[in-house]
């Protein structure tokens, strides 16, 4: 191989290792960046579905566009900043109603879950409530809240401030009554 020839390959050669090499240098700024928006203690999940299961038979769907998952071991929780609906399911997997919130939080510790900000619950008997805040004890099988709610039954519309109910909502009472408005029944 004439020389000239050794000498471009060799040339070449150099560059490209040198351009490969080159390559593989971060700049510190672009690293630090990075490590400040990265949070070993979150997890971020989008359009996240959860099911919740009871003797291996789903019992409740919640949706969400994004979900926080804090890994911090003073505070475990899950966060969805960005509203939920939960579809609460029978035994023979049929909706028997369903909730939507535009914030939603469950504390791992304490196993209660908290939905804020417009929170409508509406069951397929034709029961609503609504209310800003809603709380759900795992362990005592307690739904609750202190705010105003609007509880609209068939027969008639209760509201008041407080609410207390078991988890099927078949035991829900207004704690502090405000107005019972009957409804009227349709004409037959």
């Amino acid at each position: 191989m004439p020389l000239r020839r050794q000498v471009f390959h060799t040339v070449l050669a150099v560059a490209l290792v040198g351009g490969l090499l080159s390559g593989c240098i971060n700049d510190p700024a672009d690293v630090a960046r990075l490590e400040e928006q990265l949070d070993d203690q979150v997890e971020v999940a989008r359009e996240v579905q959860i099911l919740y299961s009871d003797s291996a038979r789903v019992r409740l769907i919640l949706e969400a566009p994004t979900m926080y998952n804090y890994l911090t071991p003073a505070d475990p929780r899950q966060e969805f900043p960005d509203g939920i609906i939960a579809y609460f399911l029978d035994e023979n997997q049929d909706t028997t109603s369903t909730l939507v919130a535009h914030q939603g939080i469950y504390r791992r510790r304490n196993n209660l879950i908290t939905v804020r900000d417009s929170v409508v619950w509406e069951s397929v008997d034709r029961q609503r409530l609504e209310t800003e805040e809603l709380n759900w004890d795992e362990q005592r099988e307690l739904i609750y809240t202190n705010k105003f709610v609007v509880l609209t039954q068939p027969d008639y519309i209760i509201t008041g401030y407080g609410l207390e109910s078991d988890p099927s909502f078949t035991n829900a009472r207004v704690l502090q009554v405000d107005g019972r408005i009957p409804v009227g029944r349709p004409t037959e």
